[in-house]
């Protein structure tokens, strides 16, 4: 082989080397929750294969990211006026960026536990990071030196007094965002570089249930079908798809619910979703909709103990979920056959996690429950944490980071 084709084959592979060892959005980089990494623990406590533990000021369960030696997530300080991103060291744990990005006069949520007013977790990039909080607007900044490149705080819509909870995800120059209010209900997109609105499209259904029954939490994703690229956002009552570059509504299918949490993921040709409150249900849909907005078809539901918040894990046949009361069922993939229901003891709001062969499931009293995947239910370990995690896992190199209530840890062999 010549030198040159060897060289370039130590460049391609350094760089997937790289790319493997970021976690840059909610849910990792494919947004599945699903990461390559190998070396990684199966069991720790406060005493055991804690790499560092540092404490974060102030109220978030924003997921950290992860790019190059930077973890950034977000946190909101004063009594939740002021809103704020950070960042921590990976080597040390060490917070080398603690930036205000707003501050707002008065917080528009009650004293619900499960939102707060830093729960969208950022995105980043070589070079920036992107935040969200919901009305309270967007912001994009310098990762090197904390600066706020630009702010955008024209997106104004209703929170239910719960606070925002829908993550921002990047599609090529765009970053993408949801603004599904009580009385306001759209998708956007702001050109990343400068955050001037590129596009803006409002849901193609009209909601008339009562208060906060229009209101939704999900975080779209990106997926690929037939070698076209679909923006697939559940929202109150519809899932729909759109041209990310455009907005415009490619398919939508009506779904009974909303307050709608888990993200979409996408496999063995369906899209699977679930449609929130009152009684959430999974839906199964084949995005095979033409562009006049016709319902998808939809290969299967399931209704029982479906989750209302964290996302679901597809695992080859398998798909996982796990209800806020600590139900994890399995189902086939294909069929929506169900596998196995069991109890894992616990509430769940955090997304689960895969890798080398294991499932981190963690629950808002510190515990996070190893599952091995496969037909036969089979619990590993059980970890314990001094307090309760409501922020989703992020997997990078051989450490898995966790954001309980108070700190974030890197658990490390």
């Amino acid at each position: 082989m010549p030198m040159r084709q060897i060289i370039l084959g130590l460049l391609l592979g350094s760089v997937a080397a790289l790319a493997s060892d970021d976690w840059p959005q909610f849910r990792g980089p494919g947004g599945d929750g699903i990461s390559e990494a190998t070396g990684l623990p199966a069991n720790w406590s406060e005493t055991a294969n804690i790499r560092w533990k540092t404490s974060i000021p102030g109220r978030g369960h924003s997921s950290p990211v992860i790019l190059s030696n930077q973890v950034w997530l977000t946190t909101a300080t004063e009594a939740e006026h002021s809103l704020r991103a950070l960042c921590v060291d990976r080597g040390s744990g060490k917070i080398t960026h603690d930036v205000e990005v707003f501050h707002i006069a008065a917080p528009d949520r009650t004293a619900s536990e499960l939102t707060g007013m830093a729960a969208p977790t950022p995105v980043v990039e070589p070079g920036r990071v992107y935040v969200c909080f919901g009305t309270h607007g967007n912001a994009c900044l310098d990762t090197a030196s904390g600066r706020i490149l630009w702010r955008h705080t024209e997106f104004i819509f209703d929170h239910d007094g719960n606070g925002p909870g829908s993550s921002p995800i990047l599609y090529k120059d765009l970053l993408i965002l949801t603004c599904d209010g009580t009385d306001a209900r759209f998708m956007a997109a702001l050109d990343k570089q400068s955050g001037k609105l590129r596009w803006q499209t409002r849901r193609s259904n009209v909601v008339l249930t009562g208060p906060g029954g229009s209101k939704s939490y999900c975080t779209p994703t990106v997926f690929n079908v037939n070698g076209r690229d679909q923006l697939v956002s559940p929202g109150a009552h519809r899932v729909s798809a759109y041209e990310p570059a455009t907005g415009k509504e490619i398919w939508g299918c009506d779904l009974p619910g909303w307050s709608i949490v888990p993200r979409p993921i996408y496999g063995h040709g369906l899209v699977f979703v679930t449609t929130g409150g009152n009684t959430p249900e999974l839906w199964a849909v084949r995005p095979e909709g033409p562009d006049s907005g016709t319902p998808a078809p939809v290969a299967w539901r399931y209704k029982k103990q479906v989750s209302m918040a964290p996302s679901l894990l597809l695992v080859g046949k398998e798909l996982y979920m796990v209800s806020i009361g600590g139900i994890l069922t399995c189902l086939d993939a294909a069929s929506g056959k169900e596998i196995y229901a069991e109890r894992l003891g616990g509430d769940y709001y955090a997304s689960p996690v895969l890798a080398e062969g294991r499932m981190y499931f963690c629950n808002d009293t510190g515990q996070t429950v190893v599952v091995a995947p496969g037909p036969q239910f089979s619990v590993g370990t059980t970890n314990t944490l001094e307090s309760g995690i409501m922020a989703s896992p992020a997997i990078a190199g051989k450490a898995i980071y966790l954001r309980t209530k108070t700190h974030l840890y890197r658990i490390e062999q």
